[in-house]
């Protein structure tokens, strides 16, 4: 109970924020609300120091992963639960003062959403035990309507402990409007399209087949939308693919989790595209490192140990600094990151915060 009541303290001791530099951006955490946090934080992060500065933060039950919307004025966020009362809420943001308006939540009718995007007119869950992708409007004032429909995954891979049933991971807009989404437990990518007149998603099939027992869990483009990396939680490889038109070809597998503990995590794209970063947890966590090479594929090029469960990280804007949420030792860590050769290096400048899970900046 000290160590909790300790961190708790130390998230709370907010500091004002009182004209800042240009190169100060807005920062905002989600956690796990397991251990007494209040959900959701409020930061302005100096993108030359790698220093954060507590603002505010709003009691929202486990927002484990949310997503601005395009102008930075609303914040999208799950409330993942195991049970019929798991959620999507729709937050004001104010990018000037980085405070929080709650407007309202929708019920996804999915136990335990764990990502969300939106591209301004919808926003998707992905519902990890409900197994199912939801779809809500997005009204005027930044609101949320009512989940107008689900799309499910399917069960029956080989990982009898973990694919046993149905799962979806994440779900997001490709460049050109499609929506790919991973099934975890069909070792698949998905893809559609959303009709706005008829208010339903299009099947267009199977963008991607991913090798049984991968377990599918994050997708991110490269910046020229022309290539996708896959991080597989089970097997611990990132997939790389080349994109057009809602199909995805394989390019290449490599390995990030040399451990074997089957916790694949988060994947980014440095802002430059030259380099890709793969979390993973459970044994030797940390982040490898690849160098993405003129045709997309990638090269390892080393790998930095973290503190424990890296579930989420967040590259800043400026691309000066990666950021990692360090689950179960309520840090997040702050690293310096060299443009050139893209390894990283430990600032210890630890922003203390009781189960991060999800660190996201604000939309330049």
């Amino acid at each position: 109970m000290k160590l909790k009541s300790k961190l708790l303290s130390m998230a709370l001791a907010f500091v004002p924020v009182i004209g800042f530099a240009d190169s100060n951006i807005k920062m905002v955490v989600g956690t796990y609300t397991d251990a007494g946090s209040q959900g959701l934080y409020s930061f302005s992060f100096d993108q030359s120091t790698g220093t954060a500065s507590g603002i505010t933060s709003l009691k929202v039950d486990n927002p484990s992963y949310f997503t601005f919307s395009k102008d930075g004025r609303n914040i999208y966020a799950v409330s993942e639960k195991n049970n019929a009362t798991a959620v999507l809420n729709s937050i004001g943001y104010d990018p000037v003062n980085g405070t929080f308006a709650f407007k309202n939540s929708q019920l996804t009718h999915g136990a335990d959403p764990c990502y969300v995007a939106t591209d301004g007119k919808i926003a998707l869950t992905a519902n990890y035990s409900g197994g199912t992708i939801s779809v809500f409007p997005i009204l005027k004032n930044g609101t949320l309507g009512k989940s107008l429909l689900q799309v499910g995954s399917k069960k029956g891979g080989p990982d009898r402990s973990r694919q046993n049933t149905p799962h979806a991971h994440c779900a997001i807009f490709t460049p050109d409007g499609y929506i790919l989404t991973t099934d975890f437990s069909g070792d698949r990518i998905l893809c559609f399209s959303y009709n706005e007149r008829n208010k339903k998603l299009e099947d267009h099939g199977i963008a991607a087949h991913v090798k049984p027992g991968s377990g599918p869990r994050h997708l991110v483009f490269s910046p020229n939308g022309k290539y996708a990396y896959l991080m597989s939680e089970l097997s611990g490889k990132v997939t790389v693919y080349s994109y057009s038109d809602g199909k995805l070809k394989e390019l290449q597998s490599i390995a990030a989790d040399y451990a074997n503990a089957r916790g694949g995590a988060d994947i980014h794209v440095s802002p430059d595209g030259s380099f890709v970063y793969a979390s993973t947890r459970l044994k030797g966590d940390g982040i490898t490192i690849f160098r993405v090479n003129n045709n997309g594929t990638l090269t390892r090029v080393g790998a930095q140990r973290t503190a424990k469960h890296p579930r989420n990280f967040a590259i800043t804007p400026n691309g000066k600094f990666l950021l990692v949420a360090c689950r179960d030792d309520n840090s997040i860590q702050v690293y310096s990151r060299d443009k050139s050769t893209g390894m990283l290096k430990n600032t210890n400048q630890d922003v203390i915060l009781s189960h991060p899970v999800c660190i996201k900046f604000y939309p330049e």
